[in-house]
């Protein structure tokens, strides 16, 4: 596979997309909110494909991502939201070059998806760390590894292991072998399932 590829998901995924949603939950957009703009990634993903690949989107499918919009308009309207202009602007934003990302996944074929993860992620690492180390400084940087619990290190583990190279391994690896109108509709479910965990508590 073309490094330039690796590299183009890396740097679109993990700064393009995460780095612009952890910026904008810094004061601009509620958690909450975000879960649900961000969503819009896959009437992106699905419109970069039908122009870029060709795919088609089926009535059905269509007649589903209304009512996703419906239905995701009803939950926005009940949340009790923090939001401002940058914060949908950077979400909005977040969303697209998630969308690019996938149509990355979309040109590399049926490649070992986990292996795939594993090489983009460390180009990543190089902007990231740039950006922590502008908007944070070394000195807090430093203290909150130092001071970092285990439930910390727990999250961090989770995100690395089970949301980067499993979640998105398998995402990437259905993306690769199906139309993206089939595929992407399936992230529509992450804000029910969060709202559905946060309610628990």
């Amino acid at each position: 596979m073309p490094w330039h590829k690796l590299a183009a998901f890396g740097v679109l995924l993990g700064v393009g997309q995460f780095a612009l949603l952890f910026l904008a939950m810094r004061g601009d957009i509620s958690p909450g909110l975000a879960s649900l703009v961000i969503q819009v990634q896959v009437f992106f993903t699905i419109g970069l494909s039908l122009v870029t690949l060709g795919e088609r989107v089926r009535g059905y499918q269509l007649a589903g991502l209304v009512l996703a919009v419906a239905g995701l308009a009803v939950i926005a309207t009940h949340l009790d939201a923090t939001l401002t202009v940058k914060g949908l602007a950077l979400v909005l934003s977040a969303a697209f070059f998630g969308a690019c990302a996938n149509m990355v996944v979309k040109t590399v074929g049926r490649v070992d998806m986990l292996g795939f993860m594993v090489w983009t992620s460390l180009f990543a690492v190089p902007p990231l760390f740039a950006l922590s180390l502008w908007l944070e400084g070394p000195v807090l940087m430093v203290a909150s590894v130092q001071h970092a619990s285990l439930g910390v290190w727990a999250c961090v583990l989770w995100q690395a292991v089970g949301n980067t190279l499993f979640g998105y391994g398998a995402w990437n690896w259905l993306l690769a072998r199906h139309p993206a109108a089939t595929v992407t509709p399936m992230a529509l479910l992450v804000p029910v399932f969060g709202m559905g965990a946060l309610a628990m508590y």
